[in-house]
């Protein structure tokens, strides 16, 4: 195993400006220039991402920036000790130490582990503070290599040592707190972060003589907390930033959700809260599912978590109806658009043993397009359904979905499928909130939420909201099928400000998911809810290629990270993927989103104005046998992506912030 640190890779008492970028390209320059990674540009360009996710600086003036990277060749450990710190997010000030961890995107688990052991040092101060007065570099690197490899010790020593679940370590502990408490760290990556909140986490805990355990999910590997010490809890704390892997072990517990830096900045703070809520009856409590991360669930607001349940309905709706609605444009291609009238009968009642008439092209399209019908068919139940799993968790999969088909029974539709997945979601996450006897948890979110948010939330809709969506939805889909001329340019234009106006966020998954969902009521004879999804995918592939085509244009307004970014957007957008426009966005959004608005909503009017009909609802270019007027379709993406570009780089030109005048002491003075 080469050695993580060598003293090339180590710089001492160097001034590199006042930006943690500056310092992370250096690093990598001197990972690269070690042999130790192939590309520095893509090395600094995967450390400034993950950088963006989380700020990386700890307390006590250290900062331990990091990625898993294609371009690294081997785990490397790089070290900045700066005459100049520099503020990498901590709450206590600047850096002057920099720790630049570069793993492998494949890196084997006895290199994560080491990794990991070197996070978990940087806690220690006596050693932070050995790194301080080291004299050379060499110096540098003989103790990070002690820490790394440290001497042999008794198997019982190093077999604690090494096991994943960090506790406060003593019988005695165990039986005489009054709490215990169990906790949960993960990060991104996992070879930083996760570790180090662990090893903060039990030394409060220590120090407040609280039993506490921690189980750490990072890329060293995970060994799960016995399930007697999670019986035993009073509370949990989940310091993420991404989802907790079994999380339904700790159903029931009352629950305090972090993000992971919070747990290495404020332990403490941590632990009291946790002590908190196992006192608190009305507690929030973990009920069982494996959601997206509940990190800042605790801290939304009503219109939040509305939108976030919206959103992630959307997410797990979208690969049915890709899916189905890429099967549905094959059926027609292979079977001509008579297929929808004979598929059951085609499908029923031949083989490819016995092909109908017509032949093997018929019966594959009748069956392709069978298929997508089916999928599309989960639309409305699967959208519901994860509502409701973002609201309440697993126990709230089983009454959206019935809330759902529920819609789709009555003619509710796509707006049946949100009111049902938020009113069992709602139900569901009331119920799971009751403080049960224990013996009573377990039935919980198998039996109990299940059966009566499903009872509650399809009786009122059968009952009370049903019929008038209903009647909504049907006065909806006759408005859109009458939309002509002046009225569908207006309807593409708003479509595409959508689109671009949060690339990927509410507003474009809004304009998105309103397209998709009138796919299922498109027919020959009305093909509005086709030339609507033509219009959103053309007007979303916009921004990422304007960005690409600015990058070209004029490349010195566009830094380097930004220009590499550019050269992935051209497949990014002609998939229509709009997310490829974010890093740019991120960088300048008052230029980025006002441009590229503009190129969409002019898209989207050409789309609508030409009447382009896609029955595909992803895909892009690589989906053209599922477009009518396919040429037109590229002809309005084209015109808009040059109306974006020119706009951005005219923006970045003249649109200049102008810098204020210092007033010095003296002028003010006489003044």
């Amino acid at each position: 195993m080469s050695a993580l640190i060598t003293p090339e890779l180590v710089a001492l008492d160097t001034d590199l400006g006042t930006e943690p970028a500056t310092v992370i390209r250096h690093l990598a320059e001197l990972i690269v220039a070690a042999g130790r990674a192939t590309a520095v540009d893509g090395l600094y360009a995967d450390a400034l991402a993950r950088e963006a996710k989380t700020a990386t600086g700890i307390p006590g003036g250290l900062a331990i920036p990091h990625c898993r990277s294609t371009a690294v060749l081997e785990p490397t450990l790089a070290l900045a000790r700066l005459s100049t710190p520099v503020d990498f997010g901590s709450k206590d000030g600047p850096a002057d130490l920099v720790f630049f961890i570069a793993a492998p995107d494949g890196a084997d688990q006895e290199h994560l582990k080491i990794l990991a052991k070197l996070a978990r040092s940087l806690m220690k101060k006596d050693f932070t503070a050995a790194l301080r007065g080291a004299s050379s570099a060499p110096t540098i690197v003989e103790l990070v290599t002690n820490v790394v490899t440290p001497a042999p010790v008794p198997v019982g020593a190093a077999h604690a040592a090494e096991s994943s679940n960090t506790g406060t370590g003593t019988a005695a502990s165990a039986d005489t707190a009054t709490k215990r408490l169990v906790a949960v760290t993960a990060c991104p990556t996992g070879i930083a972060h996760t570790y180090m909140a662990a090893d903060s986490l039990v030394a409060a805990a220590r120090a407040a003589g609280i039993d506490l355990q921690v189980e750490t999910q990072g890329s060293a590997g995970l060994t799960p907390l016995d399930p007697a010490v999670i019986a035993g809890a009073s509370a949990v704390i989940f310091a993420v930033d991404v989802d907790v892997r079994g999380r339904e072990r700790f159903s029931g517990l009352p629950v305090v959700n972090a993000p992971v830096k919070r747990g290495i900045d404020e332990p403490d703070k941590l632990i009291a809260e946790a002590l908190a809520a196992a006192d608190n009856p009305n507690a929030r409590r973990v009920s069982g599912g494996a959601a997206a991360s509940e990190t800042t669930e605790a801290n939304e607001h009503f219109g939040q978590k509305v939108k976030r349940a919206l959103l992630t309905g959307v997410s797990y709706m979208i690969p049915f109806v890709a899916g189905g609605g890429l099967l549905i444009a094959l059926g027609f291609l292979l079977g001509g658009y008579d297929v929808t009238d004979v598929a059951d009968k085609v499908v029923l009642e031949n083989s490819l043993l016995n092909l109908p008439e017509g032949g093997l092209a018929i019966y594959l399209g009748a069956v392709f397009f069978k298929i997508g019908a089916l999928s599309m068919g989960f639309l409305v139940p699967a959208l519901a359904g994860y509502i409701s799993y973002a609201i309440a968790d697993r126990p709230g999969i089983a009454p959206g979905f019935v809330a759902g088909a529920v819609a789709g029974f009555m003619g509710a539709g796509f707006l049946g499928g949100i009111v049902g997945g938020l009113l069992a979601g709602v139900v569901a996450a009331s119920i799971g909130r009751l403080n049960v006897p224990r013996w009573l948890r377990s039935l919980m979110p198998v039996v109990i939420i299940p059966l009566v948010a499903s009872i509650a939330a399809s009786g009122i809709m059968f009952i009370l909201l049903g019929g008038p969506i209903a009647a909504l939805t049907v006065a909806l889909n006759g408005w859109l099928g009458g939309m002509t001329g002046a009225s569908a340019v207006i309807l593409g234009t708003i479509l595409g400000l959508m689109m671009a106006f949060d690339l990927g966020g509410p507003v474009n998954k809004v304009a998105y998911a309103f397209a998709v969902a009138g796919l299922g009521a498109a027919t020959l004879a009305n093909q509005a809810p086709w030339q609507i999804m033509a219009a959103v995918m053309a007007a979303g592939m916009v921004p990422p290629l304007a960005m690409a085509l600015a990058t070209v244009l004029d490349r010195k307004l566009f830094s380097l990270a930004e220009r590499e970014n550019g050269k992935a957007a051209w497949l990014l957008g002609a998939s229509f993927i709009s997310e490829g426009a974010i890093p740019f966005a991120a960088a300048d959004v008052f230029r980025v989103i006002p441009a590229s608005m503009l190129g969409a909503a002019v898209t989207g009017a050409l789309s609508m104005a030409w009447g382009v009909t896609s029955k595909a609802p992803h895909g892009g270019i690589f989906v053209f046998f599922a477009i009518d007027n396919f040429l037109l379709f590229v002809l309005s993406i084209v015109i808009g992506t040059i109306v974006a570009a020119f706009a951005v780089v005219g923006l970045k030109r003249y649109a200049v912030r102008k810098p204020t005048v210092a007033v010095n002491d003296a002028s003010v003075a006489s003044a």
